[in-house]
């Protein structure tokens, strides 16, 4: 199997280089299943939560919103600057064809720290429809369906480091770093222009978009034996990424194109 050699130029820092990724894929891969334990948990959440809120007062909860939704945005752009320096390598070094069949994303010194902080930072990130609920906003089937199948498909596909990983993860962080961006800067009190709402839903709409083009390119390179994934990997991640795409595209048309109220996608 080939894999991308790790020249210099890149800068790692200690706590990254020190990162035991073995360990990591050792845990993820005795424990993935307990992802669907967070989730059923999760789903409780969501309907006792509203139905327990049904008769009480919304709740601000400003001020702890934008810490939130800053933490998340700090380390979305952290993980994104990070990741993506180093998908950027491999294109540059080894071309398109390796940065989605290369499995050294999960093993790099730059990014194998990043790619596993992704993954369980899926578990945290359900928080943020506790917010949703305590203040008592609209919440959508797309927001809370995202989360959940995001949950069990990152921890289902790291341990078993499945190419296009790198693609998953370092569009999924650029995206969030927008995004809880835009959460912080809202729930601070500022006026954002509502086109900057629309590149957001626009640039998760194109990250569905390429999510299915690669795993299209995996399923079709993994006949060459160049591509290391599963069937069933490809095909529930497929799904996924087609299901987020109609989704996505009904959420904008309903938001931006017929005029409907904005509503919290993700």
């Amino acid at each position: 199997m080939n894999e991308t050699e790790y020249p210099p130029p890149l800068t790692e820092y200690d706590f990254e280089r020190r990162f035991d990724e073995r360990v990591a894929i050792e845990w993820m891969q005795e424990n993935w299943s307990k992802s669907f334990v967070f989730c059923g948990l999760y789903a409780a959440l969501v309907f006792g939560g509203q139905h327990f809120m049904r008769e009480r007062q919304k709740l601000e909860l400003r001020k702890p919103l934008v810490l939130w939704s800053l933490s998340l945005a700090i380390f979305s752009i952290i993980g994104a600057v990070r990741t993506g320096s180093y998908m950027l390598h491999v294109l540059y070094n080894s071309g398109f064809k390796q940065s989605v069949c290369d499995q050294s994303f999960y093993r790099a010194p730059v990014s194998k720290f990043w790619a596993y902080a992704f993954v369980l930072s899926k578990a945290p990130e359900l928080g943020d429809t506790v917010f949703i609920i305590l203040r008592k906003q609209r919440l959508i089937f797309l927001h809370w369906y995202h989360h959940i199948t995001v949950l069990l498909y990152s921890w289902y596909s790291y341990k078993d480091q499945v190419a296009g990983g790198g693609w998953f993860m370092t569009m999924n962080f650029l995206v969030h770093s927008l995004m809880y961006s835009y959460y912080a800067a809202r729930a601070a009190g500022w006026r954002v222009p509502r086109q900057f709402a629309m590149l957001i839903t626009t640039t998760q709409i194109a990250q569905m978009v390429m999510g299915l083009a690669v795993s299209g390119l995996v399923y079709m390179w993994m006949q060459e034996g160049r591509c290391p994934s599963y069937l069933d990997n490809i095909v529930w991640g497929s799904l996924m990424y087609l299901s987020y795409l109609l989704l996505f595209a009904s959420f904008f048309y309903q938001s931006y194109l017929k005029g409907g109220k904005r509503a919290k996608a993700d």
